[in-house]
This record gives C-alpha cells, sequence and structure tokens, in this order.
C-alpha cells in the first residue's frame, strides 16, 4: 500500500497540479493587488468615486442609512450594490488576466519562432538512410 502511494504521489501529473495550485494563489495575489491598489483607484478617479457597495433594498421594516448597519441589524436585504461591485471586479480581473495571458503567449511564440530558425539554422547531419547504407558499405568490406 505504501509503495502504491508513492508511486501515485511520483507521478507527474499530481505533482504538476500541486505546483500549478500554488503559482495560482500567487498569481493571484499579485493580480489582486493590481486591481485593488493601481487599476480600482484610477477607475474611482474616472467614475468620480462611485461606489455601488453601500447600494441595498432593505426588504425589513425599520430604516438603515447604510447596509454594513442593517447588516449588523440582521435586517434582511437585497444588497444588489455588492453584486454590482463584485461582477465590475471580475470583469477588471478576468480583462487583466486576458492581457497578462497574452503576453506570455506572445513571449512563447517569439522563443518557438527563435528555436524554430536556430533548428532550421543548424546544419543537417546524415540521415537514417546515410547512416544504414554506410554501415553496409563497412560490413561488405
Amino acid at each position: 500500500m505504501i509503495n502504491e502511494f508513492k508511486a501515485f504521489i511520483a507521478k507527474g501529473n499530481v505533482v504538476d497540479l500541486a505546483v500549478g495550485i500554488i503559482i495560482g494563489a500567487a498569481f493571484t495575489a499579485i493580480v489582486n493587488s493590481l486591481v485593488a491598489d493601481l487599476i480600482n483607484p484610477i477607475i474611482g478617479v474616472i467614475t468620480g468615486g462611485i461606489d455601488f457597495s453601500n447600494l441595498f433594498i432593505n426588504l425589513g421594516s425599520t430604516e438603515y442609512t447604510s447596509l454594513a448597519a442593517a447588516r449588523e441589524a440582521g435586517a434582511p436585504v437585497f444588497a444588489y450594490g455588492s453584486f454590482i461591485t463584485a461582477v465590475i471586479n471580475f470583469m477588471i480581473i478576468a480583462w487583466v488576466v486576458f492581457l497578462l495571458v497574452k503576453a506570455v503567449n506572445k513571449l512563447k511564440d517569439a522563443t518557438a519562432r527563435k528555436e524554430a530558425a536556430e533548428a532550421a539554422a543548424a546544419p543537417a547531419g546524415p540521415s537514417e538512410l546515410d547512416v544504414l547504407l554506410e554501415i553496409r558499405d563497412a560490413l561488405k568490406r
């Protein structure tokens, strides 16, 4: 059983998955910081500081001045502003990830083209047929 477990852990796809999760968590922190610390302030300046997060519909009978006060009191609320904020943040994060993936793919394509050009420029060695013919001729002697 222990040998089976070692074989399972040693498989490349398990290790690759673990590395992907770890890198993904680190990448998430970078993207979240980029959006929260750099992009959202610029959007806030452009839109005049509009904040949707405090928009809500009170479903109870008592009036509340803010969403935080309503939630603290345990009042039923329809917090559509938080949803709007989450959708906007998702769209910003998706756009940033799209741009990062596009940049990485462009870099990978440039590297692949460079490697292909180097491989094409490298002198070609003898083909398999040439080697076999040389062996045949050597055996005839």
